[in-house]
C-alpha cells in the first residue's frame, strides 16, 4: 500500500501555525513511509475563498520546505459531489429537513431544559413537508452499527451513533458543509492517512459512516491535542502567528519544523539543519493526549541554536557580501537571526568609532596600541597581542579582555576574539586603539 496523505486548507485566509503543524506531520508521514502527500483546497465556500490566499498557501508550503505531489480544488469537482449525493439519496442515507434554525434552537432547548441530550429528531416519513421552503440535508446515521476505530493517537475509539445528531451535509442554497465532500474527495484521492485536531474527533465518528456508505474503507485517523499558547488555553495570537510575521522576525522554516514536529511529545526539541531527522523520527504513537504548548520564546531559541550550526552556503544569499564564509562562523554563535549577521559588517570593516574608554582602561588599550604594529596578523594576533599587553601592564583577565573587546569591536560581548581579531584589518584594528 502507498501512504496517502493530505493538507485540505481554506484559501479564507493565510496559514498560522495550528494548520502548518498539521501539514507538516502529513507531509513527514508520507516521506518517512516513501508515499505521496497531496494538497487539497477546500474552496466551497465561493464566497469567502480568494485565489490570493490560495497562492499564499501554496509559498508558505514552499517556505516551509513541504514539497506536495499533486493538488486538487473542491471546487473543481461538485460534478463528482453531485453524482455521490445522488447514490446516498437513492439509498436513502440523505433526506431532506425543513426546520429552521430558530426552530432547532428552541427544540434543542427543550431537550436541554428536560435533562436529555439535544440530539436532532428525525421527523417520520409521512411527516408534512411545507411548500415552497427548500431543504436542507442530514446524513442518517445507522443506529444499529456502533462506530469504533483505533486513532493512531487516541487509542480506540467507540461512539453509539444514536446519541448523535444526524450531520447536515448540504445547505437549503446548495452549497456544501465541509463533512461530505471531505469523504468523496478521500475516497477519489486514495488517501490512507488522515492526520488533524482532535476538534475533528465526532466529525470522524459521522464520516466513518458516509465511507462505509460510498461502498469504501476508511482511511486511518490519527487526531492530535490542539496547540495551545503558553498560559495553557487556546490563543486568538497562535490563530494570527502567520508563516509572514514569522519570517519578518528572522524565523528559519526549519526552526518552526523542528518545533511543531515534537510539540505533543517527550522527545526534546533538537536543532535540526535539515528536514530528514524529522522524517525519521515521526511516530504518532509519541504523542499524548495532553495540550501541546506553543511557546514564541522556545522557538526564537530553537532558532537561535540552528543558525550555530548552519553552514555559510545556507544563508549566502541572504548576506552582505562582506560577510564570508570565514565571518558568518566567528558571529553566527551570537546571532539570533540571519538579519542580524549584517551589524556585524561595520565591526569588520567600518567605519567605526570606538566608545569612549574608561580612565581605568586607557593604559591597557594605549599598550595595545603601541604593541598592534608588531604582532603578526596572518598568526594568532589576538593572543598575541594579549600577551604583550599583559607582560607591559600586568592586566589580566577581565581587566585585560573586556578593555580591548570594548575598543575593537564596540561591544561587551561577542565572538571568540581569538576568530575574529584576524578577520579585521590589521590598519583598521591599530586605527581603533589608538582613537579609543
Amino acid at each position: 500500500m502507498t501512504v496517502v496523505t493530505r493538507f485540505a486548507p481554506s484559501p479564507t485566509g493565510t496559514l498560522h501555525v495550528g494548520n502548518v503543524r498539521t501539514a507538516l506531520h502529513n507531509w513527514l508521514w508520507a516521506r518517512k513511509h516513501g508515499g505521496r502527500f497531496l494538497l487539497r483546497i477546500d474552496d466551497t465556500d465561493l464566497e469567502r475563498s480568494k485565489e490570493e490566499y490560495v497562492e499564499a498557501i501554496r509559498a508558505d508550503l514552499g517556505w516551509l520546505g513541504f514539497d506536495i505531489d499533486g493538488e486538487e480544488r473542491q471546487s473543481a469537482r461538485f460534478a463528482l459531489y453531485e453524482a455521490e449525493f445522488e447514490k446516498l439519496k437513492t439509498a436513502g442515507r440523505v433526506y431532506a429537513c425543513y426546520e429552521t434554525p430558530e426552530e432547532l434552537d428552541i427544540r434543542r432547548k427543550v431537550l436541554l431544559s428536560r435533562g436529555l441530550p439535544p440530539v436532532y429528531e428525525r421527523k417520520s416519513a409521512d411527516a408534512p413537508v411545507p411548500e415552497g421552503v427548500a431543504p436542507h440535508w442530514r446524513f442518517r446515521l445507522d443506529h444499529d452499527a456502533p462506530i469504533e476505530w483505533t486513532d493512531m493517537v487516541r487509542g480506540q475509539q467507540h461512539f453509539e451513533p444514536k446519541t448523535m445528531s444526524d450531520p447536515v451535509v448540504r445547505r437549503a442554497d446548495g452549497s456544501w458543509l465541509y463533512l461530505l465532500p471531505s469523504v468523496i474527495d478521500d475516497i477519489a484521492m486514495g488517501i490512507t492517512h488522515v492526520v488533524r485536531g482532535e476538534d475533528h474527533v465526532s466529525n470522524t465518528a459521522a464520516q466513518i459512516q458516509m465511507f462505509d456508505a460510498l461502498g469504501a474503507a476508511p482511511p486511518a485517523f490519527a487526531h492530535e491535542a490542539l496547540l495551545v499558547g503558553t498560559e495553557g488555553k487556546l490563543s486568538k495570537r497562535l490563530g494570527s502567528l502567520g508563516m509572514a510575521s514569522l519570517r519578518e522576525a528572522g524565523i528559519e522554516p526549519i526552526a518552526l519544523a523542528a518545533l511543531l514536529a515534537r510539540l505533543g511529545t517527550s522527545d526534546p526539541v533538537e536543532p535540526v539543519t535539515s528536514l530528514a531527522p524529522l522524517i525519521e523520527s515521526i511516530d504518532f504513537a509519541r504523542f499524548g493526549r495532553a495540550p501541546a504548548r506553543f511557546d514564541e520564546a522556545e522557538l526564537a531559541l530553537i532558532n537561535q541554536k540552528i543558525l550555530h550550526h548552519t553552514d555559510h552556503e545556507a544563508v549566502a544569499d541572504r548576506l552582505p557580501a562582506a560577510i564570508t564564509a570565514a565571518r558568518w562562523h566567528a558571529i553566527r554563535p551570537n546571532l539570533m537571526t540571519v538579519a542580524e549577521a549584517a551589524d556585524w559588517v561595520a565591526v569588520f570593516d567600518g567605519p567605526f568609532v570606538p566608545p569612549p574608554a574608561d580612565p581605568a582602561d586607557r593604559t591597557v588599550i594605549a599598550a595595545a596600541a603601541a604593541a598592534a604594529p608588531g604582532v603578526d596578523w596572518s598568526a594568532d594576533p589576538w593572543h598575541a597581542l594579549t600577551g604583550a599587553v599583559k607582560e607591559a601592564t600586568g592586566a589580566k583577565g577581565r581587566a585585560l579582555f573586556l578593555p580591548l573587546r570594548r575598543a575593537l569591536t564596540g561591544r561587551d560581548h561577542g565572538p571568540d576574539m581569538g576568530e575574529l581579531l584576524p578577520l579585521v584589518a590589521k590598519d583598521e584594528a591599530i586605527a581603533r586603539l589608538s582613537a579609543a
